[in-house]
């Protein structure tokens, strides 16, 4: 069984979580002013787990067969046969019913917004067989983690940052778009839909960058529109130079560093933002 789990959390990419939890925290800790209640905290921190780990499980049940053609993704879990369906299909019922359990323990508000918020991520899963818009759907839903840890701690979405959100939604789209290159060519030839596919790997990339500087100035806006004190504008600045890092180092016609591009410096804007966050309330 251990065996089992270690195989799903690596499939799912469990690690990858990093982007979206800060982010939680940081609506946490906007909303609280500070630092939230501990119990608050964990619950946040086991709603965020079980959807993430339930959506992207799901994700790999939905796009087993294309997995199983695309050599990119042959040897995932599924398609190469190390876990069974009825054992994929066992963990994302049980992440699914911990998000609900830890809604449930946070507040009314979190508990009605959570069906929307789940069944946005599983949506997502299918986007890629109707509209190349599907990386928007990706940065909608994830999008959701910081009005879903700012609900967590004040029942309430008065004075939540919309600005923040749909900081999240620009980068996480852009860095999507990014990502869907690499499958591109295969995307076309089984007929799915992506920016990459659609457009081609340059004019891709454009919207990506773009989306990026979109993100950028609505990161520096958040702290604005909340008021937070100049270490805020650290975090951005960090941030700022890892998206122009991440473009800096793959271009359409070199992809050999998106995994540096994807993973590393994802990390590093989604924890400076929120550790700059927290540096700011402390001084606020």
């Amino acid at each position: 069984m251990l065996k089992k789990i270690s195989i799903f959390l690596e499939m799912i990419k469990f690690k990858l979580t990093v982007f979206a939890l800060p982010f939680a925290f940081m609506g946490a800790w906007l909303g609280a002013d500070g630092v939230p209640e501990l119990a608050i905290f964990l619950w946040v921190i086991l709603a965020m787990v079980g959807a993430r780990t339930c959506a992207m499980g799901f994700n790999r049940i939905v796009d087993v067969k294309f997995d199983g053609d695309n050599p990119r993704t042959a040897e995932r879990a599924l398609p190469a046969g190390a876990i069974k369906m009825v054992e994929a299909w066992a963990f994302i019922i049980v992440f699914g019913l911990l998000f609900f359990y830890a809604c449930y323990n946070l507040n009314i508000l979190t508990m009605q917004i959570a069906p929307l918020a789940l069944a946005l991520t599983l949506f997502y899963s299918y986007t890629k067989r109707f509209t190349w818009l599907c990386h928007v759907v990706l940065g909608v839903a994830l999008g959701f983690s910081p009005l879903g840890g700012f609900v967590a701690v004040t029942g309430s979405l008065e004075q939540y940052p919309w600005v923040l959100s749909l900081a999240v939604l620009c980068w996480v789209t852009g860095f999507d778009i990014v990502y869907g290159c690499l499958d591109a060519a295969f995307d076309r030839t089984v007929g799915l839909n992506s920016m990459p596919a659609r457009f081609g790997r340059k004019r891709a990339f454009r919207i990506a960058q773009v989306l990026h500087v979109l993100a950028f100035s609505l990161f520096a806006l958040t702290g604005y529109f909340c008021q937070l004190h100049i270490y805020y504008y650290i975090g951005v600045g960090l941030a700022g130079s890892a998206l122009l890092y991440q473009h800096y180092i793959v271009d359409p016609d070199d992809l050999s560093k998106i995994q540096v591009s994807f993973f590393t410096m994802n990390g590093v804007i989604s924890v400076s933002l929120f550790g700059a966050t927290w540096l700011a309330l402390l001084f606020k």
